[in-house]
């Protein structure tokens, strides 16, 4: 069939498909005009705004600047999880929340570790806080190792590293270990180096070294007797501790309100209030009829959560105090009440803390002979002594 251009379906078959193609390729291939160069060029500096302003502000900044940045705020982290949601922003924030200055400067929250999240990476968290010189992970860790992985010379190794720097609740755990002689044998058991370690604790402002001491003078354990001065120091470590409570109190208080001078009035009131009320630590270790736990430190609220989850060997015994979590490294380590015979501690502090907080309503000779003393005509002593086992000795 003819046609006035051409024959219709003459030729091989396709030719008008590969004309088509090559019309189209010729298309493209033409070079742009100005117009569609401007147009391009205004695409994509229109792209670049967007992203620059989809970007975050700190790009903009150095490196130090952001680093002071991050410094605060792992100075201030209640978890681990605000580190970790840092360095998962970038790789520049992933660097610089890994610096040495960071991991220095990390909160005891920061270093909260759980024991049911325990793994290789919180080992290596935790790690290297310690090498970048934070006295709290070196503290942490140590105990961990100490007490719980069972490796003990590696242990005592980081609570010594964070002893020499003037940790107080190192220098405490280590004189602990020295009364008990943990790790070894009765025989390993030093009395004047827990007493040594305890007054540097002591000197340094920790309650517990305070209490240990006080009670240590109190009854000649490892040091010359000295009543007076040790009740003095169990004084000053009640004192210490209610004054803690209300400067916490305190800050508390003046956070909210925008009358500061009524806010700082009302907020001493409730302080007389706090102080004179049954419910303070003030005195306790004299009479006082209900005590405030302490705070919690994060190795001791790590201990308690691990043996929780992990018992302790048959006939290895974890401390009576319910905030301690330090459990026997051998057979009758820690020394059980002299009245009952049922609870153990492992040391005079969690013996006298525990005595106020719930064991003087348990134990059997406070029960049947709450006033004793006074029916001998003795002084009356505000809880009982505690003794060591005698399969131990």
């Amino acid at each position: 069939m003819r046609t006035r251009r051409a024959s219709y379906g003459a030729g091989e078959p396709g030719c008008m498909q590969r004309r088509s193609r090559s019309s189209a390729v010729s298309v493209r291939e033409r070079p742009p005009g100005p117009e569609s160069c401007a147009k391009r060029a205004r695409l994509i500096s229109s792209q670049k705004n967007i992203a620059g302003k989809g970007s975050s502000c700190f790009d903009k900044l150095p490196d130090d600047v952001v680093l002071s940045i991050l410094v605060w705020l792992s100075s201030r982290a209640d978890t681990p999880r605000d580190l970790l949601n840092v360095k998962s922003i970038c790789k520049r924030f992933k660097r610089l929340a890994s610096n040495s200055v960071v991991m220095r400067n990390a909160s005891e929250g920061a270093l909260r570790v759980r024991a049911c999240q325990w793994c290789a990476a919180a080992t290596i968290y935790l790690s290297t806080s310690a090498e970048a010189g934070n006295l709290e992970a070196c503290f942490t860790l140590g105990m961990i190792r100490f007490y719980c992985l069972l490796e003990r010379e590696e242990g005592l190794e980081m609570l010594r590293r964070a002893a020499s720097r003037s940790h107080a609740g190192a220098l405490h755990a280590l004189g602990v270990i020295h009364f008990n002689g943990s790790g070894g044998s009765r025989a390993d058991k030093n009395l004047k180096a827990g007493v040594h370690l305890c007054a540097r604790a002591a000197a340094l402002g920790h309650v517990d070294a305070m209490r240990e001491l006080g009670h240590c003078l109190q009854d000649g354990y490892g040091v010359p007797m000295n009543v007076l001065h040790g009740r003095r120091l169990i004084l000053e470590a009640n004192v210490r501790e209610a004054s803690l409570l209300a400067t916490r109190k305190l800050s508390l208080d003046c956070g909210v309100g925008q009358n500061k001078l009524k806010v700082t009035v009302d907020s001493l009131f409730s302080i007389y209030k706090l102080l004179h009320s049954k419910s303070c630590s003030l005195l306790s270790d004299f009479g006082c009829t209900s005590v405030l736990p302490p705070t919690l430190h994060i190795a001791h609220e790590f201990l308690l959560g691990w043996f929780r989850l992990k018992p302790l060997p048959m006939g290895l015994r974890l401390c009576s105090h319910a905030n301690c979590g330090r459990p026997e490294t051998r057979k009758h380590e820690f020394r059980r009440c002299s009245a009952c015979g049922r609870v153990n501690y492992c040391s005079r502090a969690c013996q006298a803390l525990d005595w106020k907080l719930q064991h003087k309503l348990h134990c059997a000779s406070a029960i049947r002979w709450p006033n004793r003393a006074f029916v001998i005509g003795l002084p009356r002593r505000h809880g009982p002594s505690y003794m060591d086992d005698s399969s131990d000795q």
